[in-house]
C-alpha cells in the first residue's frame, strides 16, 4: 500500500496505485496511476497530476515516479508497476518534512491539470489540494479509493463533521465600517509628514517668537510704530471689503488725500483676517496671530521647497528654520510685510512640483500635474497682494524663471541634442492661465501706487536714497540687537553702521558654515552646488547696494530701468534671497550627511544606529534653531483715548509725527472716521504744512486752516504735550475763534 502526502503536510493512505479503473486518475500527491489513463502524464513525462504548489518533481523520488510514469505512458497504457508505487512510496515518506510547508496549498489540481479553487473534489476523482481525497480504508476494501468529498464550499466533510483541515486557511479579511474607514483615514492623515511638518513649523512659530502670544492683546512686537500701522492696515483692508469695495484705496488715514491706502506696502492679502473683530484690541490681537502665522508658513514653505528639490527631511528642516529665524530678520520683527515671505519658496515648490522637476533628479515628465501649477501661480500672486517690497523682487525671479526655463526647454527639444521632452497642452494653459492671474494682480495693485507716485513726487526714491540704506559687507557677520545668542557681542560692531536696523543682516553663522561644506559633500550635483553659490554671490552684491562700487554695474542699472525698482528702499531686504539659498546648499549637505549615517546604520549588526549617530544628524537643526532665538522687546500698545470711540471725523489728532500717528492710526479702527493724521514710507507735503501750521494752534489761522481742509474738530493729548508749544496753549481760552472746547478724559477736544 502506498502513502500520499496531503495538502495538510501529513501522510495519509492513498488508493493502489494499480487501480486502473478509476478513470486513470491520480492523487494529488503524485503517485504514479495508470499510464493509460487518457494521457493523462505531462508532457516532462511526471506520471499523475502534481499539486499546484508546484511539488511534483521537486523530490528526487518523484523524479523517479515521473520517469516510470513517462515510460509506462510509453508503452501504450500499461499498469505502473508495482515497484514504482514503492519506490514513490518510499521516497515521499523520506521528503514528509521537506514537502509539509509546500503542500500547504488551498488549490486544487486533478488529473488534466485544472485547479479547483472551489476546494471540492467531483465524482471524476479530482484531487482537493486540501487533503480530503483520502483512502478510507484503504488496506480493508481491497485498495479502492474513497472520494471523502465535501458537499459544499463549507468546509465540512460528507459526513457532517467539520473539515479537520480548515484551521489552516486564512482567516477572512474584516469589512470596516464606515466610521472606521473614516477613522484610519483621518489616522493617515495625522502622522502624514506634511501633517506633521505643519504642526511642527507652528509649534517653532509659538515658541520662537515668544512672547507674542503671551499678552496678544496689548503688546506688540519690537514696537508699537510701524506694527500699530499694519495692524490697521489688515483691520482696514476687511472693513471695506465689506461695507464698500470701491473705497479700498482711498482709506481714512490721511484726510483728505486720495490714494491713501497705497502710501505703503498694504498686507491686502491678509483682509480676509481683518474681516474678523473690531476694534484696536482686536487689531492687535490678529497683528500678533498673524505675525506668528508667517513665522509658520516661512517654516513650512521653505522645508517644502528643500523636499521638492530633492532634500531629505532633516536638510529640509534646516533649510526652513534658516529661512523663517535667520538672526538677521530679528531686527524685521516690526515689520510684517518683510516677515510674511513664506509665499515665495511655498509657490515655487509648488510649481515646480507641478511641472515635474527637481534640483537632484530633474525632469520627469511623468510626475507633471496641472494642479499643482495653479495652485503654484494663486500662491505667488497672494505672496504679491501682501506688498512690492519683497513682491517685485519676487515677481522679476519669477518672470527670469520662466524665461530660463523656456529658452533652455526650447534648446534641449529643437537644437542641442534634441530629445523629446514633453510638456504637455493642460500644463501649457496652467502656466499661461496662472501666470496672466499674476501679472494681473500685479497691474491692478501696482495702479494705485504709481497714481500715488505721480501725484507725491517726493514718494519717489533717488540714488542717494538708496545709498543711506545700503549695507557695507561687514553687515553680512553682524547681528542686530535682538539676537538673544549675538546681540551683545555684536554691539560694538553695530555702532560702526550708520543705520544698523537695516545693516545687520548676518544669516548665521552655522547657516554659512551647514553652506560651505555643502560645496564639497551635498546630495546636489556639483553644477547645481555652482549655481546656488552663484546666487548667493550675486544676491549679496544686490544687497549692498550702492557700497559695491557704488553699485555701477549692479543696483544701479534695476534701479533705473527695471519698473518699480525705484519704490525700493532698502536693498539690504534682498538678503532673503541669499539666506534661501544658502539654506538649500545646507539642506545638501545636511541630507548627504543622514544618508551617509543610514548607510553606516545598515552594516551594523544589528542594523540600528546608536545614539550618538542620531544626534549628530539633528545637532545642524539644533544649532540653527539655537542661532534663531531672540530677545525681542514687547512694548504694550498705549490705550485707545475714549474720545476717539466718540468725537466724529474729520479729526486731526495733536500733536502729530510719524511715530504718534501711527497708534492714532489703530485707535481709528472702531469707528474708522477720517483722521488727518497717517504714516507711511513718505509724508505727504499736505501733512507737513498741517503740522507746521497747527503748531501754534488754537489760534485763527491754524483754525481756518483746518476749517478749509475741512476738519471738524481736533484732539489734544495731554499726556503728549510736554516740551511742545501746546504746554502753553493747552489752557488758553478760545474765545472769539468760533470753536468750542471740552475734555474727555486726558484729552481736550475743540469743536470747529
Amino acid at each position: 500500500m502506498t502513502t500520499e502526502q496531503s495538502a495538510a503536510g501529513s501522510p495519509r493512505p492513498d488508493a493502489t496505485a494499480g487501480n486502473a479503473d478509476t478513470a486513470g486518475k491520480a492523487d494529488a500527491a503524485g503517485i504514479a496511476g495508470n499510464a493509460d489513463t487518457a494521457g493523462k502524464a505531462d508532457a516532462a513525462g511526471i506520471a499523475g497530476n502534481a499539486d499546484t504548489a508546484g511539488i511534483a518533481g521537486k523530490a528526487d523520488a518523484a523524479g523517479k515516479t515521473g520517469k516510470d510514469g513517462a515510460e509506462a505512458g510509453a508503452t501504450g497504457g500499461t499498469d505502473a508497476k508495482a515497484d514504482a508505487a514503492g519506490k514513490a512510496d518510499a521516497a515521499m515518506a523520506g521528503t514528509t518534512g521537506k514537502r509539509e510547508a509546500e503542500t500547504r496549498a488551498s488549490d486544487k489540481t486533478d488529473v488534466t491539470g485544472k485547479t479547483d479553487v472551489s476546494g471540492r473534489t467531483d465524482a471524476t476523482g479530482k484531487a482537493g489540494a486540501a487533503g480530503t481525497t483520502g483512502a478510507e480504508g484503504a488496506g480493508g476494501d481491497g485498495g479502492k479509493a474513497a472520494t471523502g468529498k465535501a458537499e459544499d464550499g463549507s468546509g465540512k466533510a460528507e459526513d457532517g463533521k467539520p473539515d479537520r483541515w480548515e484551521a489552516f486557511a486564512s482567516a477572512p479579511e474584516p469589512v470596516p465600517s464606515r466610521l472606521g474607514r473614516a477613522t484610519r483615514a483621518v489616522g493617515r492623515l495625522l502622522v502624514h509628514e506634511w501633517t506633521l511638518a505643519a504642526l511642527a513649523s507652528l509649534a517653532l512659530a509659538v515658541l520662537l517668537t515668544w512672547p507674542t502670544l503671551r499678552y496678544p492683546r496689548h503688546t506688540l512686537p519690537q514696537d508699537y510704530w510701524d506694527p500699530s500701522l499694519q495692524a490697521w492696515q489688515m483691520a482696514w483692508s476687511g472693513h471695506i471689503l465689506l461695507t464698500n469695495p470701491a473705497q479700498l484705496w482711498q482709506s481714512n488715514t490721511f484726510f483728505p488725500e486720495p490714494w491713501s491706502f497705497a502710501f505703503s506696502d498694504t498686507l491686502l492679502g491678509y483682509a480676509p483676517a481683518g474681516m474678523l473683530g473690531t476694534g484696536p484690541e482686536a487689531a492687535v490681537l490678529r497683528y500678533n496671530i498673524m505675525f506668528v502665522l508667517a513665522h509658520a508658513l516661512a517654516t513650512l514653505g521653505a522645508y517644502a521647497l528643500a523636499r521638492q528639490l530633492g532634500a531629505g527631511r532633516i536638510g529640509s528642516a534646516v533649510a526652513g528654520v534658516s529661512f523663517a529665524y535667520a538672526p538677521w530678520l530679528l531686527a524685521q520683527a516690526g515689520h510684517l510685510h518683510v516677515i510674511s515671505n513664506g509665499g515665495i519658496p511655498l509657490a515655487l515648490a509648488m510649481l515646480a512640483r507641478g511641472h515635474g522637476w527637481s534640483l537632484r533628479h530633474g525632469y520627469r515628465p511623468e510626475r507633471r500635474h496641472d494642479g499643482w501649477v495653479y495652485t503654484g501661480w494663486l500662491v505667488a500672486a497672494w505672496q504679491l497682494s501682501l506688498g512690492f517690497g519683497i513682491g517685485l523682487p519676487f515677481a522679476y525671479f519669477l518672470a527670469g524663471t520662466v524665461l530660463v526655463a523656456a529658452v533652455t526647454w526650447f534648446l534641449r527639444r529643437w537644437v542641442v541634442r534634441p530629445v523629446k521632452r514633453p510638456f504637455g497642452r493642460r500644463l501649457l494653459i496652467a502656466d499661461l492661465v496662472g501666470g496672466l492671474l499674476f501679472a494681473g494682480v500685479g497691474a491692478l495693485l501696482a495702479i494705485p501706487f504709481f497714481t500715488v507716485a505721480e501725484a507725491h513726487p517726493n514718494a519717489k526714491r533717488s540714488i542717494g536714497d538708496i545709498a543711506i540704506f545700503s549695507p557695507p559687507a561687514s553687515g553680512f557677520f553682524t547681528a542686530p540687537a535682538e539676537s538673544r545668542v549675538w546681540g551683545g557681542l555684536h554691539e560694538g560692531a553695530r555702532a560702526l553702521l550708520p543705520w544698523h536696523p537695516e545693516m545687520t543682516l548676518l544669516p548665521g553663522f552655522v547657516l554659512y558654515a551647514l553652506a560651505a561644506g555643502g560645496l564639497f559633500f551635498s546630495v546636489w550635483k556639483l553644477r547645481h552646488r555652482l549655481l546656488l553659490l552663484a546666487g548667493v554671490v550675486v544676491t549679496m552684491v544686490l544687497a549692498m547696494g550702492t557700497r559695491f562700487f557704488d553699485g555701477t554695474f549692479t543696483y544701479v542699472p534695476l534701479f533705473e530701468y527695471l519698473p518699480g525698482w525705484n519704490g525700493l528702499r532698502t536693498p539690504g531686504r534682498l538678503m532673503l534671497w541669499t539666506t534661501l539659498l544658502l539654506g538649500l546648499l545646507a539642506a545638501g549637505a545636511v541630507s548627504a550627511f543622514a544618508t551617509r549615517v543610514r548607510e553606516i546604520s545598515a552594516e551594523r549588526i544589528p542594523s540600528w544606529p546608536s545614539p550618538w549617530l542620531r544626534l549628530a544628524t539633528l545637532l545642524p537643526l539644533v544649532l540653527v534653531i539655537g542661532e534663531g532665538l531672540n530677545s525681542t522687546p514687547h512694548p504694550v500698545v498705549p490705550p485707545q483715548p475714549a474720545a476717539m470711540r466718540t468725537v466724529d471725523g474729520p479729526l486731526l489728532v495733536l500733536p502729530s509725527n510719524q511715530s504718534l500717528d501711527q497708534p492714532v492710526m489703530l485707535w481709528s479702527t472702531t469707528r474708522f472716521q477720517d483722521v488727518v493724521n497717517g504714516g507711511s514710507g513718505f509724508t505727504p507735503r499736505q501733512l507737513d504744512d498741517v503740522r507746521r501750521v497747527t503748531l501754534s494752534f488754537p489760534d485763527q489761522v491754524s483754525v481756518d486752516y483746518l476749517r478749509v481742509l475741512g476738519v471738524r474738530n481736533v484732539l489734544l493729548m495731554r499726556d503728549h504735550i510736554a516740551g511742545t508749544p501746546w504746554e502753553i496753549t493747552v489752557d488758553a481760552p478760545v474765545d472769539g475763534l468760533g470753536i468750542i472746547r471740552e475734555e474727555i478724559g486726558d484729552v481736550v477736544v475743540y469743536r470747529l
